[in-house]
């Protein structure tokens, strides 16, 4: 038999063992797709991982995480299940009852069974290279704790004019044709759509309670995913964005109308003084925000001598004042946060 013979018949034998004991066998890559209310979308993205090239020799799984769905999820899920038994990859279904993609994410990390998770949106399709894609960089760059995608969009219809300006809020995400490592001093880190870190970079520096926790059905607040990455690249990791995992968001017309645009603003901004704070070090915090304060009054103030009545006209333009203002009162809108949930957490606990 010859090394190539033996090679594959090896990774034969990691497939079968991982389809049959999936948390025991340790993989190459896991590809972890959280969900809420995902049974319309989550077909697309499982065709597209079905027919993922170049990689025969490598031993991968595909976690759904429902993040307490009320709609036909865990179904799509099971007939998937059932298509999936001529596939030598495994196809898991796990349950997370704590809304918000915060923990679905964590819900994945805990369960997979490899050092590099891959995250995809279930509404984000991969390009037919991209895990193999995935795969090489990290092996590659060794000291990547967090790998980026190159997100472009599919519009339902035709976005705002001028949307360019707001694009990146939506996760996509184009720094050209050449690998980009997200240096800490610019204080820009990439969206979590498309993702994939080192399950020990994570594990190590990632708090299994983020103060962010992501959407749900009642709140915009966001910025989870950020969160996230800063913990990591804080400890020393590099994030790169690699154009070669190329991901199509799929955007529909409800989440280009001006309603829309300005609540995902809002909530953006409203997060931003959590992840301005993880951007600096605990002793800079007093000194600096009364800078990021100042900045924010500065933005407001050009902005509306720029615009001026266009702002009720221009949907991007009010989107952009919507996230500068929210982001001016998030400093006292997260304090707030903050008493209210130890207030709930005393009340549920009272000290005896």
């Amino acid at each position: 038999m010859s090394v190539l013979d033996h090679g594959d018949r090896l990774v034969g034998l990691r497939h079968t063992f991982s389809r049959v004991f999936p948390e025991k066998v340790d993989l190459d890559i896991s590809v972890a797709i959280p969900t809420y209310n995902g049974g319309d979308r989550l077909a697309a993205v499982l065709e597209c991982l079905r027919w993922q090239l170049n990689i025969h020799n490598l031993s991968w799984e595909i976690i759904v995480v429902d993040n307490n769905s009320s709609d036909h999820t865990s179904e799509v899920v099971r007939h998937y299940q059932r298509e999936w038994r001529s596939h030598t990859v495994p196809l898991r279904y796990v349950f997370e009852p704590k809304q918000g993609a915060a923990y679905a994410r964590q819900q994945a990390i805990q369960i997979a069974a490899s050092s590099l998770v891959g995250f995809l949106d279930d509404d984000t399709l991969p390009s037919m290279t991209w895990l193999i894609s995935a795969y090489r960089f990290a092996q590659a760059h060794p000291q990547a704790g967090v790998i980026a995608s190159r997100i472009r969009g599919n519009f339902e219809t035709n976005p705002p004019q001028n949307f360019e300006r707001i694009a990146s809020l939506l996760a996509l995400t184009e720094r050209g044709s050449q690998p980009l490592m997200y240096v800490p001093e610019k204080k820009v880190v990439p969206p979590s759509a498309g993702m994939v870190v080192r399950r020990q970079a994570w594990l190590d520096n990632v708090p299994k309670e983020l103060v962010l926790t992501g959407r749900t059905g009642t709140s915009m607040l966001t910025g989870e995913d950020t969160e996230s990455i800063l913990h990591i690249q804080r400890a020393g990791w590099d994030v790169w964005y690699n154009p070669g995992m190329r991901l199509q968001h799929q955007i529909p017309s409800n989440r280009l109308t001006r309603q829309y645009l300005q609540k995902l603003c809002r909530g953006i901004g409203l997060s931003r003084y959590r992840t301005r704070m993880l951007s600096v070090y605990l002793w800079q915090r007093p000194l600096i925000l009364p800078l990021y304060t100042a900045n924010d009054i500065r933005k407001i103030v050009i902005h509306c001598l720029r615009y001026r009545q266009d702002i009720i006209q221009d949907d991007v333009a009010a989107c952009e004042l919507t996230l500068y203002l929210a982001s001016l009162i998030s400093p006292l809108f997260m304090i707030q946060r903050s008493l209210k949930q130890q207030f709930q957490k005393h009340r549920l606990f009272p000290s005896r």
